[in-house]
C-alpha cells in the first residue's frame, strides 16, 4: 500500500502572500478545499493520519479524520520550515529571496537544519506505516513536501518535484524503498472558487 502527502488547505495569510506564523489556521476557503480533498481521499484505504500540529495542517487533517473515523496523531517533525523573526513579513516587500541556499533567517531555519529535520520525519513517516496494513495519509507543508520529493522517494523518470506544492495537494508513493512516486502535486478535487490560487504563498 501506499503513502500520501497532502498539503494543508488555504489560510488569509497565504493569499495575502505573508510569512506565516506558526498559529495561523485555514481559511474559509481552506475549510473547503480540505473538505473537498477528504471527501476524494475517504474511500482510499486510509488506515492512519499522521499530521503536523500547526493549526493550518492539523486543521486540515481533522476533516479528514472526520470523513474517515480515524483519530490523528501529530508530530513536531512535520512542521514547515521556521522563518523565525521574518514571520508576519509580506513576502513581496522583502528585498532578498528568503529560500535561498545560503540564507539562514534571523531565529529561524538554516536550510541544511530544515533538511536534516525532513529526513528524520521521513524516517518516522516510513516507520509508522511500517506498523500498518493500509494506507497512511500524511498532512504537512509545501517545503516538506517538496524536500521529500527531491530526496527521498523516486520520482517517475524525467520528472523533478515542484517548484510549488498547492493546496491541499495529493501526492502518493509508495511503502517500500525506493518509494517510486506515482502522483505528484494533484489538485483535481479542487474546483470554482475554491480551486487552488497559483499566487498564493507555498512553503512559508
Amino acid at each position: 500500500m501506499s503513502i500520501i502527502l497532502i498539503r494543508h488547505g488555504e489560510t488569509a495569510l497565504n493569499a495575502a502572500r505573508v510569512l506565516q506564523p506558526a498559529a495561523t489556521p485555514l481559511n474559509e476557503k481552506g475549510i473547503e478545499q480540505a473538505q473537498a480533498m477528504a471527501g476524494r481521499l475517504g474511500n482510499t484505504g486510509i488506515e492512519a493520519i499522521l499530521s503536523s500540529d500547526m493549526p493550518r495542517a492539523f486543521m486540515t487533517a481533522q476533516a479528514l479524520s472526520k470523513t474517515t473515523g480515524l483519530p490523528i496523531a501529530t508530530s513536531t517533525l512535520l512542521h514547515e520550515r521556521s522563518f523565525g523573526d521574518l514571520r508576519g513579513l509580506p513576502y513581496d516587500d522583502l528585498d532578498f529571496d528568503p529560500n535561498a541556499q545560503d540564507y539562514e533567517p534571523p531565529n529561524g531555519e538554516s536550510w541544511p537544519v530544515f533538511l536534516a529535520r525532513v529526513a528524520r520525519a521521513f524516517e518516522e513517516i516510513v516507520r509508522t506505516r511500517a506498523t500498518m496494513q493500509g494506507t497512511l495519509a500524511v498532512v504537512t507543508h509545501g517545503l516538506v513536501i517538496r524536500a521529500i520529493l527531491e530526496s527521498h522517494v523516486q520520482l517517475p523518470a524525467g520528472s523533478a518535484a515542484p517548484e510549488r506544492m498547492g493546496n491541499t495537494s495529493v501526492s502518493i508513493f509508495g511503502s517500500s524503498a525506493p518509494h517510486p512516486v506515482s502522483l505528484m502535486n494533484c489538485s483535481a478535487h479542487l474546483e470554482g472558487r475554491i480551486s487552488d490560487d497559483a499566487r498564493a504563498l507555498a512553503g512559508f
